[in-house]
C-alpha cells in the first residue's frame, strides 16, 4: 500500500454514530482474519483493538506496543504487519532506519505508527542489541507521553528535545525482543499454518483499496472517539505495567459495548498470563526462585542447608542448575538479587535457607501456585 492510500484525517467528516464502534471493530477483526491465521481469537481481538488505539492515541497517556514473534520464518509475521500497517494511523514502516531518523520522524502532533519488521536482525544477538541500544531506549521512552529524548543538533551542538511518544508494532523470529519492550507490549506468537488453514493472498492492487477504505473509516471514527476516550478510566483486570499497556485497548473496547468489553478483558487476561509464563521460563533468576519454592513445598521442610538445596536443584531434569556447578557461595550470589541471604538453622549446625526468609520473594516475584516442575520424592537430598 502506498502512503497516498492512507488517510490522515483533515478531509474526512467526523463519525456521527459512536455506537457503531462495535460494527467498525467487527470489520477490522474480520479483515485481519482474512489474511492471517492467529494463534487464538484473543490475539486477533487484541490486534483489532490495537489498530483502533493507534487512531485515538491522542486520548491516552500510554502507547501500547504490539509485539509479534514466531519460532520460525513463514509464520505470517510480515503479512500481519502489512495489514496492520495499512489499517493503522500514519504508518511509518522500516527495517533498517537509523535511530536518529526515527527521532526526527515522530514529531509532536499525532505521531505516526512505527512498524518494525525483522526485529531479530536488530536485537537477535548480544552484539546487535548493544549496537541498537538507542533504539530500544527510544521505544521504551515512547511508551509514555512526555518523555522526550535530548540530543545535540547542528554545528553548535544545540541541545534539542525530540518527542518519542508513538505507537509501535514489532515482529521478529524467536525470543529476540528486549524484555523491557515486551513488558510494554500486547504480545503473542504466530504459528505456521496447517495445510487445512486457509487465508486470502494479499495483493496490493486488489486489496490495497479495501484496506484504505477501512483505514478511512477508522480515521473518521477517531475524530469523535478521541473526545469520548479522553477521560476513560476502565476497570482493569490486571495491574501495574500490564494495566498501563492494556488500558487504551480496553477503553476502546468499552466504547464498543458489552460484547467487545468482555472480549477485550478476556484477551487481556489470557495474553498477559501467557506472556508472564514466557517471561518466567526465559528469566533464569525467576526460574531458580520458582524451583526453590517447589523444593520447599515438596519436602515440607522449613530449613534446608545450602548444599542440600543445590543437590535438589541439580536433580531437576531439563534444568540448567547442574551445568552451573553451583556452590553455596554462587547460590547466595544469585539469590542476593531478591534480597535473600543464607542463615544458620536453630541449632547453629548448618548454614542454608529458612522458608520465612524466602516467602517475601516468593510472594513478590512468583505467581501463586505456579509450580512448573515435579521431581520424585526420593530425589530429595538432606545433610
Amino acid at each position: 500500500m502506498n502512503e497516498t492510500d492512507v488517510y490522515d484525517g483533515p478531509d474526512v467528516a467526523p463519525w456521527d454514530e459512536p455506537n457503531d464502534t462495535a460494527a467498525l471493530l467487527d470489520d477490522v477483526l474480520a479483515t485481519l482474519k482474512t489474511y492471517v491465521i492467529f494463534p487464538s481469537e484473543h490475539a486477533a481481538v487484541a490486534t483489532a483493538l490495537w489498530v483502533a488505539v493507534t487512531h485515538t492515541l491522542a486520548a491516552f497517556q500510554s502507547a501500547p506496543r504490539l509485539a509479534i514473534n514466531s519460532p520460525e520464518k513463514r509464520c505470517g509475521k510480515t503479512r500481519l504487519l502489512d495489514v496492520v500497517s495499512a489499517l493503522s494511523w500514519k504508518p511509518l514502516a522500516t527495517v533498517n532506519a537509523t535511530t536518529a531518523a526515527i527521532f526526527r520522524s515522530i514529531g509532536d502532533e499525532r505521531p505516526p505508527t512505527l512498524i518494525l519488521d525483522e526485529a531479530d536482525t536488530i536485537w537477535g544477538s548480544k552484539r546487535q542489541a548493544e549496537a541498537n541500544e538507542d533504539l530500544r531506549a527510544l521505544i521504551n521512552a515512547g511508551f509514555q507521553r512526555g518523555r522526550p529524548a535530548l540530543r545535540c543538533v547542528g554545528p553548535n551542538q544545540t541541545p534539542t528535545e525530540f518527542q518519542t511518544f508513538c505507537a509501535v508494532a514489532l515482529a521478529g523470529i524467536g525470543d529476540c525482543l528486549p524484555d523491557t519492550v515486551t513488558d510494554r507490549s500486547v504480545s503473542f506468537t504466530l504459528r505456521r499454518r496447517m495445510v487445512d488453514e486457509k487465508v486470502s493472498t494479499f495483493r496490493d492492487r486488489r486489496d490495497g483499496p479495501i484496506l484504505a477504505e477501512l483505514n478511512r473509516r477508522l480515521v473518521q471514527w477517531s475524530q469523535t472517539a478521541v473526545a469520548l476516550l479522553a477521560d476513560a478510566e476502565p476497570d482493569m483486570p490486571v495491574e501495574d505495567r500490564a494495566a498501563d499497556t492494556w488500558e487504551p485497548v480496553i477503553a476502546v473496547a468499552d466504547l464498543a459495548g458489552a460484547e467487545w468489553a468482555h472480549r477485550a478483558r478476556t484477551a487481556c487476561l489470557v495474553l498477559t498470563s501467557a506472556a508472564s509464563e514466557d517471561d518466567e521460563e526465559g528469566n533464569l533468576a525467576t526460574l531458580l526462585l520458582s524451583d526453590i519454592r517447589d523444593i520447599f513445598a515438596r519436602t515440607g521442610t522449613t530449613f534446608m542447608p545450602a548444599q542440600a538445596l543445590i543437590a535438589n536443584l541439580s536433580a531437576i531434569e531439563e534444568s540448567p542448575w547442574g551445568e552451573w556447578e553451583l556452590t553455596p557461595r554462587k547460590l547466595a550470589q544469585r539469590l542476593k538479587h531478591f534480597g535473600i541471604k543464607p542463615n544458620r538453622n536453630t541449632t547453629g549446625t548448618a548454614r542454608g535457607y529458612r522458608i520465612e526468609d524466602l516467602d517475601d520473594a516468593f510472594a513478590r516475584y512468583l505467581r501463586p501456585n505456579a509450580s512448573k516442575r515435579q521431581i520424585p520424592r526420593n530425589d530429595a537430598v538432606f545433610i
